[in-house]
């Protein structure tokens, strides 16, 4: 069992100081050899010196008030403390990551602490993606008690300190192990750590410092912006517990699909059907694009598969200048549409025109640009 250093000096347990130095130097004028030579009374002055050096020790006297023996060498463990006369487990522990387990460097936490990031998501289309836009947005988020101001203490109150940690955020208890004194440390569970408690929580928060709130924000979106980017507003997100500051909120925007348009980058693609009249012909047409109508000139013979590219018709590009480096390209794709009815005149005339090309009983043309193709080489595989 641990020695009972207060009883060796006859003080109670919460004496201060002062009182357990007047009750030493009372003993000790009784004890001390030159006055009494009495071996007992010379055991009972090393006794009394002992408990004196311990209390007047404040980290000795914690591990005394904490139920521990400052002076145990681990005795009950079997072959005592291998590592030396009252060096436990504890001061290895501090020896070694700056008394962490004895609570001395650490302190109590802050209570007030940085505040979480904030994500909404905004719709746009792509003429809005490509033009830009400023909106206001409605976010709902953690913001700053108005009534204390943060403090999360009731108008004229003010935290104090917690009676069961002393101040310190933490609790402790002493273990005894064949390696000596262990002493363990955890959060107290009456501040949870920040060493002080609000005696008068604030009504409107309840002692956390902000409230949720729902609020209007502008945000202005670029020209140029693409499906899932982010545009990032400081300081806009949710406010930290005790009126902490705080985070930032990311708007992410969502491009709805355009009934004429896709997307690569800043490319657009769009597919133009020609009939095969205005694809044999030639034509010109009029092109919608974003930012308004484009007359496309169609070549004569035109075939399906075409691609006819528009230099700086596509979306601007983020934080350029210029018209074509600073745009994509609108890529046309065309389609030669065959008719799929035709009435007794319009067959008769499609007939004229196969005769008059010489075309009643075309070849098939299906190779390559050598002209070896996909039939020549079945007619002609076996030489």
């Amino acid at each position: 069992m641990a020695r009972d250093y207060y009883g060796i000096l006859g003080v109670e347990h919460g004496a201060g100081p002062d009182e357990i130095k007047r009750a030493y130097r009372k003993l000790a004028r009784e004890l001390h050899p030159d006055v009494n030579p009495d071996a007992a009374a010379q055991e009972r002055f090393r006794e009394v010196s002992t408990a004196y050096e311990v209390l007047n020790d404040p980290e000795k006297r914690r591990i005394v008030d904490l139920g521990g023996d400052p002076l145990d060498n681990g005795r009950g463990g079997g072959g005592g403390d291998p590592f030396g006369a009252g060096f436990g487990f504890g001061d290895i522990m501090d020896a070694f990551f700056g008394s962490a387990t004895g609570g001395r460097g650490r302190g109590p936490r802050s209570r007030v602490q940085p505040g979480a990031d904030a994500l909404i998501r905004m719709q746009l289309s792509l003429e809005e993606c490509a033009a830009g836009v400023q909106r206001d947005l409605t976010v709902d988020t953690a913001v700053l008690c108005s009534d204390c101001s943060g403090s999360g203490c009731a108008p004229g109150s003010s935290p104090t300190r917690c009676d069961i940690c002393g101040g310190s955020g933490e609790v402790q208890s002493v273990q005894r192990s064949f390696l000596g004194q262990v002493v363990t440390s955890r959060p107290c569970p009456t501040c949870r750590g920040f060493g002080e408690v609000i005696p008068e929580p604030c009504r409107q928060c309840a002692g956390d410092g902000r409230v949720r709130s729902r609020r209007s924000v502008g945000v202005r979106i670029p020209a140029g912006v693409a499906d899932g980017m982010r545009v990032r507003l400081a300081g806009q997100g949710e406010v930290g517990a005790g009126g902490g500051p705080a985070g930032d909120l990311y708007v992410e925007v969502e491009e709805t699909p355009h009934e004429i348009f896709t997307r690569d980058g800043a490319d657009l693609h769009c597919t133009v059907s020609l009939p095969m009249t205005a694809a044999a012909l030639g034509t010109t047409v009029a092109l919608p694009t974003i930012e308004g109508s484009e007359d496309l000139d169609i070549d004569a013979g035109t075939q399906t598969g075409t691609i006819r590219t528009l230099r700086g018709k596509g979306m601007p590009r983020l934080r350029s200048n210029g018209r074509v480096d600073g745009h994509g390209d609108l890529m046309v794709h065309i389609e030669v549409a065959v008719p799929t009815k035709l009435d007794k005149e319009q067959t008769e005339l499609l007939r004229k025109l196969a005769a008059l090309r010489g075309e009643e009983q075309p070849d098939l043309a299906m190779g390559g640009r050598n002209g070896h193709g996909l039939f020549s080489r079945l007619r002609f595989g076996g030489r």
